[in-house]
């Protein structure tokens, strides 16, 4: 019997994860044996179990989720500049005797927008919310050409701030009513039914709306955008966590697995809810 990787998940909370599913049946179609689990890690445990876990010679990775995208970044070594510059990342790589950090989420949004066929290339964006998860794509989007990149968030000052932060690499702007093409939801009250209805956002009929969060039930963004712009476009965040673990799953394996096959499951899965 080959040798049994050892992957996993880290977040709280994390019941709601799908990576366990996606990354089982990346390492079905690849042949590869792997054990990977959710784990139910609080900020004050989590330098103790990232240490306890990587004491397993069978252990090569494990995906960071809320809360701890930045959490992690003082405990590890960064692969990337742009991991640097986010001081966050969403993949541990073990190394020979180094744990690395990574980040797959902007990879894994820009490759689900080419899927489905949105071009960024002169449009303008709108992104709602403030957060890591924000943060983590802001330079993926940018590298599309994009006409604006535009940001608004409850709490004004941390858009503000953000702006602030990024304004001199890339193309980033306070939103003030400019006609918008694709809106990006990053509010993780997205996740928990807390959303809060943004301002009046300027758009048009064929503005696309997409969540970065996911739930095969659908998301409050995601009726929020049906009911009240009546928009044509609208997709959830389940699409990017597909890519973005399977980006993962090559930095682990140097294997980048077949993706088509996970949509269409979690596609059905979606139509049985």
């Amino acid at each position: 019997m080959s040798k049994i990787h050892k992957l996993g998940v880290i977040g709280n909370p994390i019941e709601h994860s799908l990576s366990p599913f996606i990354h089982s049946r990346f390492a079905r179609t690849e042949k590869i044996n792997i054990d990977y689990r959710p784990y139910k890690v609080t900020t004050d445990n989590l330098e103790a179990f990232i240490k306890e876990f990587f004491l397993d010679k069978d252990s090569i990775g494990l995906n960071v989720t809320l809360p701890h995208k930045k959490n992690v970044f003082s405990l590890l070594e960064p692969v990337t500049e742009e991991v640097n510059i986010l001081e966050a990342g969403n993949t541990i790589i073990k190394s020979k005797n180094n744990l690395m950090l990574s980040s797959t989420d902007g990879i894994g949004l820009i490759e689900d927008l080419k899927k489905k066929s949105i071009s960024l290339k002169n449009k303008n964006i709108l992104l709602i919310g403030a957060g890591g998860v924000i943060e983590s794509i802001i330079f993926s989007l940018e590298k599309e050409l994009p006409s604006s990149i535009y940001i608004t968030n409850r709490t004004i000052e941390k858009a503000d701030k953000l702006v602030t932060k990024y304004s001199k690499l890339v193309n980033i702007k306070s939103y003030d009513g400019e006609k918008i093409d694709i809106v990006i939801n990053g509010s993780s009250a997205g996740i928990t039914g807390d959303f809060i209805k943004p301002d009046y956002i300027n758009t048009h009929e064929d503005c696309f709306f997409y969540d970065l969060n996911y739930s095969l039930k659908g998301t409050p963004f995601y009726e929020w955008a049906l009911s009240e712009y009546k928009a044509k476009n609208v997709f959830d965040g389940t699409g990017m966590l597909i890519m973005q673990a399977a980006h993962s799953f090559k930095l682990w394996f140097d294997i980048f697995p077949q993706t088509q096959n996970v949509y269409d499951e979690l596609d059905q899965m979606r139509r049985d809810e």
